[in-house]
């Protein structure tokens, strides 16, 4: 098959070269599309649930949220592991599959567990939910909201927290490659029901009755619709509350004297802020708010990051008078400093691998005939990782051997050269016809491929151990 191959190639030299250029057209496209990052993420396929109870215990949160979640998804198809952490006010379940399950399907079958545990969850223990879709290596992109010189207590943190969350984060949450954006830092505004407990007794009302008031009267109700000549009236009834005030006139219910109690005569109704497990501060200026942006499982970094950076900048223009975003982290920066590296390790051991090949081959058509395997193979290997969601980072492409690309093509032109020198010399000054090269370059590859393919298989050999190491961990575990 070989030498089939061999006397294919010589014939028909207009057909390998229209091959040769094909493949190299199709390596280019296909390294334009390569993924582009600084590290390979080998984080296992996995499903977080995550459920934040602010007021239980760490024993309650796993007896009463993380057993039943660990429980209702056991019987997922293709789960390696399960693990979990219960602590004071979260639970963290973590759901490793095997690495041929698809992330998206691994999620909808954790999903459907989902519904039917939350029955057996108590109702105020929290609510569990699903954590994006990314992984360790997800952040991409950090910034924080500050004011700007000059309007530095104009804005409070409650403000900058507000801001993030409803101008910043609204908008980045559209970018494509974006799993999530998670803000931090500043003061989460919330609408706070106080309590006065010694009110609240005179008037022989519960804290239940307070929270049954809330919900009751904190919504919105549709209706039937009535027509009116071509026209038709949709009935609709606002009961959502906008304010504080109307908050605070909302009855809970009425005393013995017919009276209606309402909230404000119980509790006060103020702007508070949740319970804060940490801060974000900026150098030595104070605190600050901010956010950690989460590529998806899978995308390309450069891109997503490309896209982040000029949604951002069309945010800026959004902002308030004298409020700022600066990024702190970026992963341009690393990765475009690991591609460096890459390029220049590669650029180094391509030259010195040409200038070796045409030193001791004596003759550089034939050195730069054999360096041409460089580019060639490079191109096939970047189309391969493509076809195998690869990413080229600092280990897929910094850790080739020039010297194991080009071993087999040094073993054939070495022997065709030595033959035409030969032949050469047999034949006088008198220069070789066409025909004659031909048969020369066919007998001397012939005569050398079934080293050059022994010597190839030696050096795939070196690799089993590395590719064989999944299917030996499945053969020795018990």
């Amino acid at each position: 098959m070989l030498n089939a191959i061999i006397r294919f190639s010589i014939r028909n030299k207009l057909i390998v070269s229209l091959f040769i250029v094909g493949w190299i057209v199709w390596g280019l496209i296909e390294l334009s599309k390569l993924p582009i990052d600084a590290l390979p993420d080998i984080t296992s396929n996995q499903v977080q649930v995550i459920t934040v109870s602010p007021t239980l215990a760490s024993p309650e949160v796993e007896r009463l949220i993380t057993f039943p979640i660990e429980q209702a998804s056991s019987n997922i198809p293709g789960i390696k592991e399960i693990r979990s952490i219960s602590r004071f006010g979260l639970s963290v379940v973590t759901i490793v599959f095997d690495d041929k399950t698809d992330i998206y399907w691994a999620r909808q079958q954790v999903n459907e567990r989902l519904v039917l545990v939350k029955d057996e969850i108590p109702r105020d223990a929290g609510i569990p939910e699903l954590a994006p879709v990314t992984t360790g290596l997800g952040e991409i992109y950090q910034y924080i909201v500050r004011p700007a010189k000059g309007y530095e207590g104009k804005y409070s943190l409650e403000e900058l927290r507000t801001i993030q969350d409803w101008i910043i984060r609204r908008q980045l949450l559209g970018t494509p490659g974006v799993a999530d954006v998670s803000s931090f830092g500043g003061h989460l505004k919330q609408y706070e029901v106080s309590v006065k407990p010694d009110r609240l007794k005179s008037m022989g009302l519960t804290i239940q009755d307070i929270f049954d008031a809330l919900e009751r009267n904190n919504q919105n109700s549709g209706g039937s619709y009535i027509e009116k000549g071509p026209a038709v009236l949709f009935i609709r009834s606002e009961g959502m509350a906008r304010t504080l005030e109307d908050i605070a006139q909302i009855p809970i219910k009425a005393s013995s004297g017919g009276v209606p109690v309402y909230i404000r005569d119980v509790a006060e109704v103020r702007i508070g802020q949740a319970v804060r497990y940490g801060a974000m501060t900026w150098m030595d200026k104070g605190e600050v708010a901010g956010a950690v942006v989460l590529m998806l499982k899978g995308e390309n970094a450069s891109q997503v990051i490309e896209r982040v950076s000029d949604r951002m900048e069309k945010i800026r223009k959004t902002l308030p008078e004298g409020v700022e975003v600066e990024t702190f982290y970026d992963r341009t920066k690393m990765v475009n400093r690991a591609i460096k590296t890459v390029k220049t390790n590669l650029l180094e051991g391509a030259l010195i691998v040409v200038f070796v090949l045409v030193f001791f081959l004596g003759n550089l058509r034939a050195g730069l005939i054999v360096a041409s395997v460089i580019p060639l193979s490079m191109l096939f290997a970047v189309a391969m990782m493509n076809m195998f969601h690869v990413s080229g980072n600092l280990m897929s492409l910094g850790a080739l051997d020039f010297g194991l690309i080009v071993d087999g093509a040094v073993i054939i032109v070495e022997a065709v050269l030595h033959r035409l020198y030969h032949s050469k010399h047999q034949h006088g000054e008198l220069k070789l016809r066409q025909q004659q090269m031909d048969e020369a370059v066919g007998q001397s590859a012939s005569r050398m491929m079934n080293a050059a393919v022994f010597g190839q298989i030696i050096i795939l050999i070196v690799y089993l151990p590395i590719l064989s190491a999944p299917w030996r961990k499945r053969w020795l575990s018990p």
